[in-house]
């Protein structure tokens, strides 16, 4: 006779015994759920906190160019925050990414065996690297050298050019993008080395076997092959660019207001997570001001959320990765 419903339900429960394998089930599962969790927490602290502002300025917050804290005249508004972190982020990337994968490369495909674990160490231990104190060097050294040899000579022969013209410190998007190229360049040079040493050496083989040069294997065998996991990379540097605050509350000008636009490549500016570093402690509790910081939170929380999400919709549907193979 066929059970009912709830008898297989009653039948299925019976035989649920708590095993080893079972256990371990269960916490792997409640430590997963445990991210997701952590994530709701954050993102409802910060959209309860962000309402004051929201409801006092509304779309204008997120549009508009004025920042005032001061009470009683408040006007609070993140375009220029959110563009001045799109452009230093987009600068590292354009930096660091082909020094990362040169290094990769030279790592993995030409360099010796006496020198791949040393040039390995040194580049994992940059990673270890504290952000203030590249933020300390950057300030006292590094602002020095590009404005000295490559913002003077370009401003003094394209300043012409409004992208290039601005009021030379050294301070600035362009040095602040720089100084996060080198903070990104550890993370997407170790991952990419382990990404281009998983490639098989069947391969490589295979290429040279057809008459195909070095660089040629590289560009269109071992880098086609691994290039889910160099994305995966990029991204991940990205977020750091993204989310780092010390090093380039120190170099990239803190302007405020409409002056944070950046509208040059020497121009001063901030990012949201410098203009949260810079103010919050600042602001009175519950005011409108410290609204307006949690607000700048919440958008950078969601500018990293938008970047992952991108980032996995390009993995799974332009490389078409299906159990970790490239097709």
């Amino acid at each position: 006779m066929r059970l009912s419903n709830t008898q297989q339900l009653f039948s299925k429960t019976k035989k649920f015994k708590l095993t080893g394998d079972n256990i371990f089930k269960i916490l792997a599962a409640v430590v997963a759920a445990s991210a997701l969790v952590i994530l709701l927490i954050i993102g409802y602290t910060l959209a309860e906190g962000s309402v004051p502002v929201l409801r006092e300025f509304g779309l204008s917050f997120f549009f508009g160019q004025q920042w005032n804290p001061i009470a009683g005249k408040e006007a609070f508004s993140i375009l220029p925050y959110v563009l001045g972190t799109l452009a230093t982020s987009g600068i590292a990337l354009l930096i660091g990414v082909p020094l990362s994968l040169g290094i990769a490369i030279f790592l993995v495909e030409m360099a010796p065996r006496s020198l791949r674990l040393p040039i390995s160490y040194l580049v994992e231990l940059l990673a270890a690297v504290p952000s203030v104190i590249y933020g300390l060097w950057g300030l006292f050294v590094f602002r020095f050298w590009m404005l000295n040899y490559i913002e003077t000579p370009v401003s003094t022969y394209l300043g012409w050019i409004p992208f290039f013209s601005s009021s030379l410190k050294g301070l600035n998007i362009f040095t602040a993008g720089a100084i996060l190229a080198i903070m990104i360049i550890p993370t997407i040079a170790s991952i990419s080395k382990e990404v281009l040493s998983a490639v098989p050496n069947s391969i490589r083989e295979g290429a040279y076997s057809i008459g195909a040069t070095k660089w040629e294997v590289i560009q269109h065998w071992v880098l086609s092959y691994g290039r889910s996991g160099i994305f995966g990379a990029i991204i991940l540097g990205l977020g750091r660019a993204v989310g780092e605050t010390m090093a380039v509350t120190m170099l990239i000008g803190n302007a405020i207001g409409p002056a944070a636009m950046p509208t040059s490549l020497f121009s001063s500016s901030q990012t949201l997570a410098s203009l949260i570093a810079n103010g919050f402690m600042e602001a009175p509790r519950g005011s409108l001001a410290s609204s307006a910081y949690i607000g700048a939170g919440l958008t950078l929380l969601f500018i990293s959320l938008l970047i992952n999400v991108g980032a996995h919709l390009v993995m799974t549907r332009v490389f078409k990765v299906k159990g970790g193979a490239v097709e």
